[in-house]
């Protein structure tokens, strides 16, 4: 995501399509591209215009109309956003009318390539596609589709099934959202959010902190098949987070979160198959301990919640992370995924592995000044691929080496300095880091060591 956050205007009507008048001059186009499963196109106003017509050709999609939505105006012009893109190759065409619905100007973009978003990790576990959306980025058969803004977030309605298949309409997001966690109706639901809606904007905030996905039971009827999601580059929660309990099959994409109460994304308890991706972690609000000044947590996974992917996402100089596992211990490890993350000028816990399996690789740690990778309790980690730059204590496994070293004498303790836990298992296998050569498997080098092997230099 773009890290300016622009403040949303409200969107522009969209025409009901008319006669088109041939011959009309051409909208200036400022800017256009395919992102992953989604396309987008920048423009200036045209004079006299007041409704614009967007739609989309391409890979067996014929004049598809966009969402009214999806347009949008900024001060520096308008913008369209279109999710739910297969892969592959379109154009995008505007259309401008008047107040008598004539066609003032129109203009289509060149072809323009669309991208898939990588799905893997255990959240993918059994055959599992997390949220409203297939594996081709389509939306699943029969979703609902809802959008909300700060100015619709508790008007927007939706239908939802009870358990006998009586269909009622609910209004306002925190409302649906609790009908569905009734755990009756799976029809997969994606909600579109546009803009920044900050705490005081959107009422039925669980305990003032978080947008609640909680289902009624841990079998039958949990919350699931839902992907919360933020269109275009400013797409913002402010002042909340998300709370997971007893939720499946749960996706949330493409969103900046900042100033939240306590943790930006809580997994408490019963959770499974969640997918957290393309986000922007920004500080929490400040707690009240002394490690709480960035607040409390970025993402907490406790209590049976597995099948989890944590990929692609933006840690803004996050205090402690990622906290995986409950502090009392697990019925059996959590299952988790981290791949593709920046780390960037975080503090610790990325992550902190308590109880849990985890796979880490292809991430990228810059400036992580306590430690990085943190393994206590029957954890068992595979860490590859990962580049840590200017990291001091890269990867620490509680009571064990790095961990058990006291600088101040230079002797090793069998007291742990990051946890008093006893220590996990990790297997690392060709990581890179800047400032160390990494002892815990011989296929880690920093990049001195790199330089000089492939150098033809002899190392002592």
């Amino acid at each position: 995501m773009d890290n300016k956050r622009k403040r949303f205007l409200p969107a522009v009507v969209a025409a009901v399509a008319l006669s088109v008048v041939s011959e009309a001059p051409a909208i200036t186009i400022d800017g256009y591209g395919g992102w992953l499963e989604s396309a987008y196109a920048n423009w200036q106003p045209v004079n006299g215009a007041v409704s614009y017509e967007v739609s989309y050709s391409g890979n067996g999609v014929d004049e598809c109309v966009a969402d009214i939505p999806l347009v949008r105006q900024y001060p520096e012009g308008l913008r369209v956003d279109i999710p739910g893109l297969k892969a592959g190759d379109y154009t995008i065409t505007i259309k401008a009318f008047d107040n008598d619905g004539g066609l003032l100007e129109t203009a289509t973009t060149p072809l323009l390539t669309v991208m898939p978003h990588l799905r893997e990790g255990f959240a993918f576990d059994n055959g599992n596609v997390p949220g409203g959306y297939n594996l081709d980025g389509t939306p699943k058969d029969d979703a609902r589709i809802i959008y909300v803004s700060a100015k619709t977030v508790n008007t927007v309605t939706c239908e939802v099934l009870d358990s006998k298949g009586k269909a009622t309409v609910y209004t306002g997001l925190g409302n649906i959202l609790s009908a569905y966690g009734k755990g009756a109706d799976k029809t997969p639901l994606i909600i579109r959010m546009i803009g920044t809606i900050t705490s005081n904007e959107i009422e039925g905030l669980k305990d003032d902190n978080y947008i609640n996905f909680q289902g009624r039971n841990n079998t039958t009827s949990m919350v699931e098949n839902i992907t919360l999601e933020g269109i275009g580059t400013d797409a913002t929660l402010y002042g909340y987070g998300i709370c997971f309990k007893r939720a499946h099959n749960i996706e949330i994409r493409n969103v900046g979160i900042m100033l939240f109460g306590d943790d930006a994304v809580s997994m408490d308890t019963d959770n499974s198959n969640i997918w957290l991706h393309n986000i922007d972690f920004f500080y929490g609000a400040p707690g009240s301990d002394a490690d709480q000044v960035k607040g409390d947590g970025s993402i907490d996974m406790k209590y049976n919640s597995t099948s989890i992917t944590i990929s692609y996402n933006h840690f803004f100089d996050s205090g402690k992370v990622m906290g995986c596992g409950g502090t009392t211990g697990e019925d059996e490890n959590l299952k988790i995924t981290f791949h593709h993350n920046w780390f960037d000028h975080a503090d610790s816990r990325c992550p902190r592995l308590h109880y849990t399996t985890a796979h880490i690789y292809n991430n990228y740690y810059d400036g992580v000044s306590v430690y990085g990778i943190g393994n206590t309790t029957e954890s068992s980690a595979f860490v590859e691929n990962n580049y840590f730059r200017n990291c001091n204590r890269p990867m620490m496994i509680s009571g064990q080496g790095t961990d058990s070293y006291d600088e101040s004498t230079g002797t090793y303790t069998l007291k742990g300095t990051f946890s008093g836990q006893d220590g996990g298992m990790t297997k690392a296998y060709n990581n890179i880091s800047h400032l160390y050569t990494l002892m815990y498997q011989h296929q880690n080098l920093c990049l001195d060591t790199y330089t000089k092997i492939y150098k033809g230099t002899s190392i002592n």
